[in-house]
């Protein structure tokens, strides 16, 4: 039975890390306290001026690579997904397989925003599964959000950081694997957050350099139960599909952008939030590299056993949502 099983994982932080204090100076008020105490964010990590989104998607691709004992002609497809792309074109991921050497692969990104790195999980392990020309694959997820900021906007300047974080896909006759997977999208919400500057809807000119259309917006305030409902009912339906309850996963891994959406969607799941490994404290908001950073801590931290259950449940910007079922 041919299926996509996880063969290894790898994760890159920028070494450039800042603490809570510098948007105490910046902003000149207290940001601290109310980062650690509603977000548990202390800290985070940015990209430096030379640093962009395919540096660090090589260096996380690296990681993974040697673990799985692979070498970069070994990968048949590269996935990389970002909605901070080094380029509008060529793809980030040509890039990366440039950087790499990955000789053999064929190349595309995936921008579903924060929910990309499971849209490219779900997407890669299709790939496995259906054609035997595909038997590695390197899916990472890359942000450098960093770049997009507004260092005058308290509302995204404080949260959001860079990371990239790979995990590789591989075929091989197994139980273990790519079980189930569900993609969803609330596109009503379009304009209700992103980077709205730049693409053909509304090319960058000075005026709209000068407005700041060529960075991150919130323009409207989300629903706060749209991420708990929609993960809650996503996991659900994915589980009870192979006959699993909520308590029969061992590890959950959401989108790291609000830890009380993360405890509530547990409390609805009933299952006890020490199986959902989180990240923020240490690195912010990831995007699309938060849910792959946090199993490579998970892995790294010794907490997966083999034959572990794992959720992975990604939202973002649009609004995307993915959720997958793997069994390592």
């Amino acid at each position: 039975m041919r299926n996509a099983v996880i063969k290894s994982v790898g994760a890159y932080a920028p070494e450039r890390v800042i603490p809570n204090s510098y948007f105490n100076e910046l902003l000149g008020e207290d940001v601290d306290t109310w980062l650690r105490t509603n977000l548990t964010i202390k800290e985070r990590r940015w990209s430096s001026e030379e640093q962009a989104a395919s540096d660090l998607a090589v260096e996380a691709a690296k990681i993974a690579l040697k673990r799985a004992d692979l070498k970069p002609e070994d990968i048949d497809l590269l996935i990389v997904t970002t909605d901070t792309p080094d380029y509008i074109s060529p793809s980030t991921a040509s890039v990366v397989q440039d950087k790499l050497n990955a000789l053999h692969a064929g190349t595309f990104d995936i921008n579903s925003a924060c929910a990309g790195f499971v849209t490219g999980i779900d997407t890669a392990a299709k790939f496995i599964k259906a054609d035997d020309n595909y038997n590695n694959i390197l899916v990472i997820g890359t942000y450098a959000m960093s770049k997009y900021l507004d260092l005058t906007d308290k509302k995204t300047v404080t949260l959001f950081a860079d990371g990239a974080g790979a995990l590789i896909l591989s075929a091989e006759n197994s139980k273990s694997g790519f079980v189930e997977s569900k993609l969803h999208s609330e596109g009503q919400y379009n304009d209700w957050m992103g980077i709205y500057g730049g693409g053909t809807r509304n090319p960058l000119t000075p005026q709209k350099v000068a407005a700041k259309d060529h960075l991150l917006k919130f323009v409207k305030k989300f629903p706060k139960e749209i991420n708990p409902t929609t993960w809650t009912n996503m996991i659900s339906g994915v589980i009870e599909k192979h006959d699993l309850n909520p308590n029969n996963i061992d590890h959950y891994f959401f989108t790291q952008i609000n830890i009380n959406s993360i405890w509530e969607t547990m409390d609805n799941l009933k299952v006890d939030k020490s199986k959902a490994h989180t990240i923020m404290d240490r690195y912010g908001y990831t995007g699309s590299a938060c849910i792959p950073m946090a199993l490579n801590d998970a892995f790294e931290k010794g907490k997966i056993s083999k034959g572990d259950k794992l959720i992975f449940m990604g939202s973002g910007g649009g609004l995307a949502f993915a959720c997958a079922l793997f069994q390592w």
